[in-house]
């Protein structure tokens, strides 16, 4: 007999007392869950149009999770008592909703031009984009030239974490729409190894740098900048041919020019877009670059035409708030740990480990905006992969593991580079997960296959114990017509939303990150230990044996 969903589920899961959690939730929990998934489905033919969401032809198919529309009325409930419309319009306006940094978080302007804030910083918006986009004219009609005359060929972007993740996913992922005669590459990594193999591939007379820091003082940055300096002056020879060959995007210019960038090759940043939201800003040169003027104006325009769709949509069809509520409905009253992202599209090969740092970074807090310990979970772990691929390596623990792991599917109903049947392949195969992860295969019916193909029924029974896939399985599907700079810039601007969402019902700040400081100021002090042994203070015993170990192998 197949086992039951409720000998699958923890009913019993850690709920939190925090008044956002309700017993009427915990309720709908064991009453929803008393029975297979594909009940719902029988029991409601509509449930389909009843639970799928749409923004344009983005459409969301949510219908495979343990909700109707009365738990779904009362997750809607959580984020009207969290006063989520009025924090969204405080956010869009420019209110210091970043409290701990006195920060407001605007990176919602970057993509309608400043509409909702003060002239002057829409000005800067304005101008700014319009130098990137003529940067992009230059370099696309060959107009863009080295210290020798010959045009650019290949533009290298140096950064760490957003200043890399989104503009390496958005260039990687906008390939079938690259405008620019040049080939890009991203260096993040302080392993001299990341550098080293970009310089392999780069000629100095042919080769644009683009070094992102806000403050010209990251470890990391600067550490590959210098050595991308080095080896092009070992090349050129000429201390003024730098300006040909880079250009910073910071706030600090004292240190910029310094380094040998002048001021006319630096684009600004903002205290209100932090790294993780900075894709749609100067730190996005090198999509503007590589995609051109049109396509990077379309791709502004999909994140804002989301951001019109989450301030404006009912929350019973607005994309972001359902996104985050089943995220919530599972990770508070489920007790689900992660969330996977699997993307059935070759172009979003980067965009889980985009989406990583934007969720990870921002809902990875244990406090409350006033600073108070929280006594429910938080964000979940992030991880995920691209299409196919994915099945042949961690699907089974979606399957047959002993943890719920909500899935995201996303995939593009067409290619953009189609062959033969190869997109109705790849579709086929998404769906097919989705359905195996809520319908799954009861012991009865393989036992019955395996009877019938001529094996025991003892073998059969052992058997089908080891081939049993439970089912109900919660999961999501996000289509889309075909992978555009529109649609990249709809789906970036839904999950930002969606976590923002959840941040508020959660009631904590997703614009810091204070966690990531702390390893930062260790590195300095252990740095200074292995290049002073004798002068630093002394770490702890497990820090210093490895120290040890490293100036033994030097």
């Amino acid at each position: 007999m197949q086992q039951l969903p409720e000998q699958r589920i923890n009913k019993e899961a850690p709920v939190s007392n925090s008044p956002f959690l309700c017993e009427t939730l915990k309720a709908h929990k064991l009453r929803l869950t008393a029975k297979p998934m594909q009940d719902l489905f029988s029991q409601n033919p509509k449930r389909f149009e009843q639970f799928s969401a749409r923004c344009e032809d983005l459409m969301l198919d949510y219908s495979k999770n343990y909700v109707d529309q009365a738990c779904l009325s009362d997750l809607i409930k959580l984020a009207e008592r969290s006063g989520l419309s009025e924090k969204t319009e405080a956010m869009f306006s420019g209110q210091l909703i970043n409290n701990t940094e006195q920060r407001a978080v605007l990176h919602t302007a970057l993509r309608n031009g400043g509409n909702d804030i003060d002239a002057e910083s829409a000005a800067k918006i304005t101008s700014t984009k319009e130098r990137m986009l003529q940067l992009a004219d230059r370099l696309q009609h060959g107009e863009l030239l080295g210290y020798t005359g010959k045009p650019i060929a290949t533009v290298v972007n140096i950064g760490v974490g957003g200043s890399d993740l989104g503009p390496a996913m958005a260039v990687d992922a906008l390939t079938r729409y690259h405008n620019a005669p040049a080939r890009f590459l991203f260096v993040s990594n302080v392993d001299p190894v990341h550098i080293s193999r970009a310089l392999a591939q780069c000629d100095p007379e042919t080769t644009l740098f683009i070094v992102c820091s806000k403050t010209f003082t990251t470890l990391e940055t600067l550490a590959n900048a210098n050595a991308a300096r080095h080896w092009f002056l070992q090349s050129s020879g000429q201390e003024d041919a730098i300006e040909h060959h880079f250009l910073a995007v910071s706030t600090n210019l004292k240190a910029a020019a310094e380094f040998g960038i002048p001021e006319h090759n630096i684009f600004p940043m903002w205290d209100w877009v932090g790294g993780r939201y900075s894709l749609w800003s100067a730190i996005g040169l090198s999509i503007a670059i590589a995609i051109g003027r049109d396509n990077f104006e379309a791709f502004l325009a999909g994140g804002r035409a989301m951001d019109e769709h989450f301030r404006h949509a009912p929350h019973t069809s607005n994309l972001p708030v359902i996104l985050a509520l089943l995220g919530i409905w599972h990770n508070d009253y489920f007790g689900a740990q992660s969330q996977a992202l699997i993307c059935y599209d070759q172009n979003l090969l980067l965009f889980p480990a985009y989406l990583q740092q934007l969720d990870m970074e921002s809902n990875g807090k244990s406090v409350n905006k006033q600073g108070e310990p929280l006594d429910y979970p938080t964000g979940a772990a992030l991880w995920g992969g691209v299409g196919t691929n994915t099945q042949h390596s961690f699907h089974q623990l979606f399957h047959q593991g002993s943890h719920l792991i909500p899935v995201d599917f996303i995939v593009g109903a067409r290619s953009t580079n189609p062959i033969g049947e190869q997109q109705t392949a790849l579709y086929s195969n998404c769906l097919a997960q989705s359905q195996a992860l809520m319908q799954g295969r009861s012991i009865h019916s393989l036992k019955q296959e395996m009877i019938a193909e001529g094996k025991s029924e003892q073998e059969a029974d052992f058997l089908a114990k080891h081939r049993f896939v439970a089912g109900n399985r919660p999961s999501n599907t996000l289509v889309y017509p075909t992978l555009t700079p529109y649609v990249l810039g709809q789906l970036i601007a839904l999950y930002e939303h969606k976590i923002f969402t959840q941040s508020v019902i959660w009631d904590i700040n997703a614009f810091d990150q204070w966690g990531v400081e702390l390893g930062k100021q260790l590195s300095k002090k252990i740095t200074r230990v292995i290049q002073e042994p004798g002068k630093a203070d002394q770490q702890d015993g497990s820090t210093q044996g490895l120290i040890d170990y490293f100036l033994r192998h030097q």
